[in-house]
């Protein structure tokens, strides 16, 4: 037609509505003539047009997306390990980097921590040794997987530098150009980072290989250090090299030592070199972190549980409640009530021609996804815990969708720590009790924020009562959609835009 690219979508968007086809064509036909198309060809092609504003979008937009899909799909079958490295490092799709990790151990992938001396500024794939890294223990090669498929567990993946909390591209860029390090002391004088991310390197674990960390062991060897007493000399470590930078302008090892001495701040942890005597000196004996703690820090520094998933800590609580693992879902009756718990991937409340609210989370336990609904029926008592609470227990009734389609309508949510400590205090009798109540916005707001990595209280908002006497939930959407700029966005799940869950 020779009509500009304006010009065109606007009569494609007229084309979408069924109304405005006849005002189209009787534009279309007389400017196809006057560019010398025959009345049969123009005829032709107006029934391509109109049969395009009918499903044309829909089929260029699912050919879009079935080709990387397909591609997608080969890469993760034939390269599982590369894949998912390259999906941790470019981070498309709503679901959150922790989950993403999981499901390549769940594929038996092993994941390899930080490492000051390995890691870069993106994931990378290294062939590993048996037994090497952490990986799903569960994992068996599922019987479809024919045998000339590549082993998964030949490769791991290097957590980045990149998704350490604070760290910049500078950062990152120094610590991969002074590799590699031989001690403590040695980063903190070359590397070029700052003290915050040296303290959260120790903690994630970026240290371990260089002195050699094990796990969490009751028995501790005389004269072994551990991240305590890693974490302890980076005061001491600071204040010393701001003091010998000034002083000498490098930082040689014999310098190092030289300045140490002189300053009184005793290395304990520097690694001999060539020709310096070894240091006299013994670890802090500050007790090891324990396997819980060493999680924590990974998911405060990283967002990642990868030693290890979390909800692994409550797996006796679990068993005492007869909790139904995601993996076991399909086996479950249509119609029977269940309980499930992980952590809160995602919540989403798109919106619903009735009017009415719907909440759709989804949990991951470490074995798969869980799909859980919540009706309205079910959200004035447990939208506060499903919005601001991370790790979750949710009652529902099985739905089947399809032979493989499942999901819970759920009739209640509680905050799986708070749970937990009533087991551990008080025995199961004590849970039960706890279930069993339904809890009031008053409760809600003094246990909204437990556990969930947040240290202020989560209160309940007010109920809008309107002169017509109409009650809004206190869950309605009354600001525009997206996150507030002065909130640090959360790591560990999403929240479709317009979604409580923040």
């Amino acid at each position: 037609t020779g009509v500009t690219l304006a010009e065109a979508d606007e009569v494609r968007r007229a084309l979408g509505h069924k109304d405005g086809h006849p005002e189209v064509q009787a534009w279309f036909m007389p400017i196809a003539l006057k560019r010398g198309y025959s009345v049969p060809d123009a005829e032709r092609i107006w029934e391509v047009l109109a049969a395009f504003g009918s499903f044309g979008f829909c089929k260029a937009h699912a050919a879009a997306f079935a080709l990387p899909t397909y591609q997608s799909a080969w890469l993760k079958a034939h390269h599982t390990a590369a894949f998912v490295a390259g999906v941790l490092t470019h981070d498309p799709g709503m679901y959150p980097k922790r989950l993403i990790l999981d499901d390549a151990r769940n594929f038996g992938i092993p994941v390899l921590g930080l490492d000051v001396n390995i890691s870069d500024g993106v994931y990378r794939v290294e062939r590993v040794d048996v037994g090497q890294g952490h990986m799903g223990s569960s994992w068996v090669a599922p019987d479809w997987l024919p045998a000339e498929m590549p082993d998964p567990t030949r490769y791991g993946i290097r957590l980045s530098l990149a998704d350490v909390k604070g760290i910049n591209d500078a950062e990152v860029a120094g610590i991969v150009a002074g590799r590699p390090y031989a001690s403590l002391s040695d980063f903190f004088c070359r590397a070029g980072a700052s003290r915050p991310i040296v303290e959260r390197l120790i903690v994630a674990g970026g240290f371990d290989s260089l002195y050699r960390l094990g796990q969490a062991s009751p028995v501790r060897r005389r004269g072994t250090v551990n991240r305590r007493d890693l974490l302890l000399q980076t005061k001491e470590l600071d204040q010393w090299v701001r003091g010998a930078k000034s002083a000498t302008g490098t930082l040689t090892p014999r310098g190092r030592r030289r300045s140490a001495e002189s300053s009184g701040t005793q290395l304990i942890f520097d690694f001999p070199v060539s020709g310096d005597q070894e240091l006299a000196g013994s670890a802090g004996g500050l007790p090891e972190m324990t396997d819980a703690e060493r999680v924590s820090a990974e998911l405060e520094v990283l967002g990642l549980d990868a030693s290890r998933h979390v909800v692994d800590f409550y797996a006796p609580l679990f068993r005492a409640l007869g909790m139904v693992r995601a993996k076991d879902l399909l086996g479950a009756r249509s119609k029977s009530e269940v309980l499930v718990a992980g952590v809160k991937v995602a919540t989403q409340t798109p919106p619903v021609r009735s009017g009415r609210r719907v909440v759709f989370v989804t949990l991951d336990d470490g074995t798969g996804c869980a799909d859980a609904t919540f009706f309205e029926d079910a959200q004035g008592a447990y939208a506060t815990t499903v919005f601001h609470s991370w790790l979750l227990v949710i009652r529902g009734e099985v739905r089947r969708t399809g032979p493989r389609g499942i999901s819970l309508r759920a009739t209640g949510a509680w905050e799986l720590p708070t749970l937990y400590e009533a087991w551990n205090s008080e025995g199961i009798d004590a849970v039960a009790d706890l279930m069993a109540q339904t809890p009031e916005f008053s409760e809600q707001a003094l246990h909204g924020a437990a556990d969930s990595r947040s240290a202020r209280p989560v209160m309940a908002r007010p109920v809008l009562v309107h002169p017509t006497g109409f009650r809004m939930s206190p869950y309605s959407d009354l600001k525009p959609p997206g996150e507030d700029t002065k909130t640090a966005p959360r790591k560990l799940w999403h929240a479709s835009p317009g979604s409580s869950g923040h």
